[in-house]
Formats: C-alpha cells, structure tokens, sequence
C-alpha cells in the first residue's frame, strides 16, 4: 500500500506519523498524481495544531500532511481536459502532499516546464504563491522601497526575488543568520527583534512605499506603526479583521492554474531561485516538519519521494 505522513488528531508532533494508505481515487475533474516532492510549509503544523481556514470545518483523521506538490499524473478525472496520464505537473492538493499519490484539482495544477525540478517546483504552489500574490496586490513601482517582514522564509525569500525583479527595493527583516541569504537577493537586511521599527526607520528615511507581513502578532502591529498615510499594509498570517483594525488588509490569494504558471516561468528565467534549505525522504518527514516548526529553516525545506 502507498504510505503517507499523516497527523491523527489536532496537537503536537506526537500525533504524527507514516502510515499506510489506500491510494487516492481521482474526481472528475482532478488528477490522480504520483507525487516526487512535497513542500514544507509553517501551515501545516499550524493545521495540525488545529487551525482552520474561515470556513473550513474540523477535517476527519487520519489528515495528510501538505499543500504543494510536484510529480507525475497517473490518471485523470472523466471531466478533465489538457491534462493526460504522464505528464509532469504541480498544483495543491486537496488532501495533503506528504504522500506517494495526491489528488490534485486540474484548476489548481499547472504542467511543469522541463527546465524546473520537480524538488523546485514542489516549492511554488503555496509560498511562491503567495509571495507572488502579495508583490503584485502591492503593485509598487519601480524604485519604491518595501518592507517584508519574516523576509527569511519561503515566501519571504520568493517575495524578496519577486520584488527585486521589479525594481523595487527591499526591507527585509529577518533574524541575523538570515542576513547572507537576503543580502545575497539584493534585500537590505534589518535585524529582527526589540527595537527592529527604529532599525527599519534609519534603513528606510525617506519612508515605506509598502509593507508586505509574514509575521503576524506584534510583528505585525509594530510594522502598521511604520505605515504612512496611503502606505499599503498587507499580511499573509493575520486573520482579516485584525488586518483592518491596523488599517491593512489580507493577502488576496488568486488560487489560479495562471499563478502557478507565472511563478514557474520566474524560475526557468531565472528571476526566481526557490532557495531550498533542506531536503528530506518521505520516511523522515517528520524532521522536515520540525525543521520548519522550529522557525529557523533558511528558504525552503522539501520532502522528496523516491519514484
């Protein structure tokens, strides 16, 4: 049987483990794939300890872990179209990733390019993503100069690339041992910790033309003090009326075939480097999650599934 890294109830990682699965059954209009990498991502510790999305319910268990992956399609649904058995593609999955088969729904799949691994495509559904998402609803021109906060993450570091690509200068606050990696993109490293909005203020003089949160919690409410009057203020992690209540707004997630499409290409351009950290096999996934809980990964942290 295909085995998975599932959680069996909302708590901590005591309640992970890999176990055996029926394989996946295709809907009509989703792909069936056998999955060669899986992204690591904060969420999915988050949704084990038991959030939830707005609207979503409690889920049933086991739940596999994951949102994005990478790897071959093995059978397609009765309604699906531009996609056929064989194919290299990535997507998110609507029931996890951390496994040898994901379902995957076509609208939200995309065939990945030759050029692109499928370790640096498994990166791209959820954090480039959002990264991606949140750079273009900012919409800054070139020159102007952005805040990033959590600059040292998955999406941080797709958002940095993202940004520079543009023109735009960046911010980014992170931790010291991060400050290589951001200088490395082209980002003005500032320190995160106490005194980190006076830091950002003699790194910035002439202002912020935008502030992009992937922090959240006082991280977040410290950087809606450095907002100026029309100064766009968005998060990634805070729930929507708290965003509001700082004068910003959440991180409007397109969800698109056309996102993912977009992102991919920055990669084959070069423009986007996935930054990958560290790589696990699917028997240790339980590492890779930890690596990412722990809050110190360097870029991305990707499990890998032998074919």
């Amino acid at each position: 049987m295909p085995k998975a890294y599932v959680f069996t109830r909302n708590g901590g990682p005591e309640t992970e483990a890999l176990i055996d699965v029926d394989r996946p059954e295709p809907g009509p209009e989703h792909l069936l794939v056998a999955v060669r990498a899986a992204g690591v991502n904060p969420v999915d510790y988050k949704i084990r300890n038991g959030y939830r999305r707005p609207g979503e319910d409690g889920g049933t268990f086991p739940a596999v872990f994951g949102g994005e992956v990478s790897g071959v399609v093995v059978e397609t649904g009765e309604s699906v179209t531009g996609f056929a058995a064989g194919q290299e593609v990535f997507g998110a999955p609507d029931s996890g990733g951390y496994a040898e088969f994901a379902v995957l729904p076509q609208s939200l799949a995309a065939h990945k390019p030759a050029a692109l691994s499928f370790t640096d495509a498994a990166t791209l559904p959820v954090a480039a993503a959002t990264a991606y998402d949140g750079v273009h609803q900012l919409g800054l021109a070139p020159g102007a100069t952005l805040l990033i906060t959590g600059a040292g993450g998955g999406v941080g570091v797709a958002a940095t690339q993202i940004a520079r690509a543009g023109g735009v200068r960046v911010i980014g606050l992170a931790s010291e041992g991060k400050k290589d990696l951001l200088t490395s993109l082209g980002a003005v490293h500032v320190a995160s910790g106490p005194g980190w909005p006076e830091r950002v203020r003699a790194a910035a003089p002439d202002g912020l033309d935008g502030i992009y949160d992937l922090v959240g919690g006082e991280v977040f409410a410290e950087a809606a003090t450095l907002a100026g009057d029309g100064t766009p203020l968005i998060s990634a992690t805070v729930r929507p009326e708290e965003a509001e209540r700082h004068g910003g707004a959440r991180v409007e997630r397109a969800r698109t075939a056309a996102v993912l499409e977009a992102v991919a290409d920055l990669v084959v351009q070069g423009d986007l480097d996935p930054q990958v950290g560290a790589r696990f096999p699917l028997e240790r996934a339980g590492e890779a999650l930890r690596e990412v809980e722990s809050g110190h990964a360097r870029g991305k942290v990707v499990i890998e599934v032998s074919e």
